[in-house]
C-alpha cells in the first residue's frame, strides 16, 4: 500500500512492489493476479485503515456539522502525518496516465466519485432530519466539500502543513453554518 501511495499507480514499478513485499514478482503474480489487481487490494486496504477516516465521522457523529467538521480534522491529521506518504492514496494515486491504464485511472474516479456521494447523501439525511435549512442546496454543499477534502489531499502532497491546512476549517464550517437552522434549545 505504501508504495502505491507514495508513487502512484504507474510510478510503481514490479521491483518497488518486490522490494516493499518480500517476495518475487512471480509470487505477486500467483497471489493478486495482476499489478491492478494488487493495486485494488493496497486501495481497499487504505481505505479500511488510515482512509477510511470519512466513513467514520459521517456514522460516529451525531450531528452533520460534528461529522463535517472531524471528516476535515481526522483528513488534515491523516495526510500530514509524519512516517508515511503525504496526502491521499485515492486522490493521488492517479487522476492521469498513460492509456492502458484508464481502467486504473476511472475506477479511482469512481471512487472519489463515491466520496462526494457520501457527503452529498449526509447533508440530504441532516436536511430530512430538520439540520439543515429547507432550502439549503445539499448537492452544492457537497460538491464544496468534496472538492475542499480533495484539495486538502493536494495541498499536503505538496508539503503545506497540518496548522496551515487547520486554518481553512474557520470559512469552511462557515459554509455550512449557514445552512444550519439553529439548534432547537428546548424553550418556546
Amino acid at each position: 500500500m505504501l508504495a502505491f501511495w507514495t508513487r502512484g499507480y504507474e510510478g510503481t514499478s514490479m521491483a518497488n512492489l518486490v522490494d516493499a513485499l518480500g517476495i518475487a514478482s512471480a509470487r505477486i503474480y500467483a497471489a493478486f493476479g495482476s499489478k491492478e489487481a494488487l493495486f485494488r487490494e493496497a486501495v481497499a486496504l487504505y481505505e479500511s485503515g488510515q482512509g477510511g477516516f470519512a466513513e467514520r465521522a459521517m456514522r460516529q457523529e451525531k450531528t452533520v456539522r460534528a461529522a463535517i467538521e472531524r471528516m476535515f480534522v481526522d483528513a488534515i491529521e491523516t495526510y500530514t502525518q509524519t512516517g508515511q506518504p503525504q496526502g491521499c492514496l485515492v486522490v493521488s494515486a492517479a487522476t492521469s496516465g498513460a492509456l492502458e491504464n484508464d481502467q486504473v485511472i476511472a475506477w479511482l474516479a469512481s471512487r472519489r466519485r463515491q466520496r462526494t456521494q457520501s457527503i452529498i447523501d449526509l447533508l440530504a439525511d441532516a436536511q430530512r432530519r430538520g439540520e439543515l435549512k429547507p432550502d439549503a442546496d445539499v448537492a452544492a454543499l457537497g460538491d464544496f466539500y468534496a472538492v475542499l477534502l480533495h484539495g486538502v489531499s493536494v495541498q499536503a502532497r505538496d508539503g503545506v502543513g497540518a496548522e496551515r491546512l487547520r486554518a481553512m476549517l474557520v470559512p469552511a464550517m462557515a459554509a455550512l453554518d449557514a445552512a444550519l437552522l439553529p439548534a432547537d434549545d428546548g424553550q418556546a
